[in-house]
């Protein structure tokens, strides 16, 4: 077998902070699926100044060193590395929509979910709409701008209808405490989703990959949440800004999240639900879902994430790991899936 070009998609058109986050994700990925027998690796990092650069590694002063160019001389550079496959690395929204609509247009492949359903799943409510419509069962809720009056008796979680990593998530028990909260989320997205707060239950999440041409649902990753101290979660239990202003992870931490005995009853449900979503969605290589589970048993669909940096830490890769398939080979066959799309 010939020796595949891989390009990582790195950085961010938007902000400091999402480049932060692809390169930590990124860093992870390039360190544990190294592999010159099979792969010659390529980065192309783009900067909210939507400049990008080819770095040698992903190393702050590598990337400082790179020759910034416009998106012109990027696509001649791209054009003479003759890149096979495209790992996207980008977690902003035009990092997950524009920049995968680009590589459609070059004509070269990549890992993951096509941008219209990127495009898609980053407004929350039209996501739950198209699982709703699956038979899958969605939190009752709308949609509301600065000034609309709600509807939903609380309490209630506020969100960000475009936001990720529960920045400016608020749970509201109180009538009085609404307005701030819904302030809170307009200083991340001009529209916000307002859902009936499901009571605690537990809170995981539920990952398939796709292996010739099946849905293999993967074992269920639940997160520490309490009916009184921690009824959701929030942006400090998945990550956190360090002393030198770079990010690292917190969601791994053994007391935050724990891979759940495929026994547990509640795994063939909410596989049931994972499956219909992915279906509904139209998914392709792997999905990512988040549902509640309520007192009664009964899971609740949150939202999907449908992306995976194949970094160790990342959700999926420790779900399958916990399913017996290294990292290695998982990240072997979903190139091979988008080789042969």
């Amino acid at each position: 077998m010939s020796v595949l070009r891989v390009l990582h998609l790195v950085g961010s058109a938007v902000s400091d902070f999402f480049c932060n986050l692809s390169r930590l994700y990124a860093e992870d990925c390039l360190k544990n699926t190294a592999n010159s027998a099979l792969y010659e690796f390529h980065i192309a990092c783009i900067s909210p100044d939507r400049q990008w650069r080819f770095p040698t590694s992903l190393d702050p002063s590598a990337i400082a060193a790179a020759n910034p160019m416009s998106l012109a001389g990027a696509v001649e550079v791209l054009t003479q590395l003759k890149i096979d496959v495209m790992v996207p690395q980008m977690f902003c929204i035009p990092g997950m929509t524009q920049y995968r609509s680009l590589f459609d247009m070059l004509s070269i492949p990549y890992v993951g979910n096509p941008a219209e359903l990127m495009a898609l799943v980053a407004d929350k409510a039209k996501t739950k709409a198209v699982v709703a419509a699956a038979g899958v069962s969605v939190p009752l809720g709308e949609v509301v701008r600065a000034g609309d009056r709600l509807s939903i008796d609380l309490p209630v979680v506020l969100k960000p209808l475009n936001g990720d990593n529960s920045i400016g998530v608020t749970l509201v028990k109180n009538a009085a405490d609404y307005d701030a909260a819904l302030q809170t989320a307009l200083t991340h997205s001009e529209e916000v989703l307002v859902e009936k707060f499901i009571e605690l239950g537990r809170e995981v999440r539920c990952g398939i990959i796709v292996q010739a041409g099946e849905l293999v649902c993967l074992p269920l990753e639940e997160y520490a949440v309490h009916p009184d101290t921690k009824p959701i979660r929030s942006y400090a239990d998945k990550l956190k800004q360090n002393d030198d202003g770079n990010l690292s992870l917190t969601s791994k931490d053994i007391t935050k999240s724990w891979i759940v005995d495929t026994s547990d009853p509640i795994t063939q449900r909410v596989w049931d639900r994972a499956r219909k979503c992915h279906i509904a969605l139209g998914c392709r290589h792997y999905s990512l879902f988040d549902f509640r589970i309520d007192p009664h048993g009964q899971p609740w669909f949150l939202e999907a994430g449908l992306y995976c940096s194949f970094a160790e830490k990342s959700v999926l890769s420790t779900m399958v790991k916990a399913s017996g398939i290294s990292l290695d080979s998982f990240f072997e066959s979903m190139l091979q899936n988008a080789l042969q799309r």
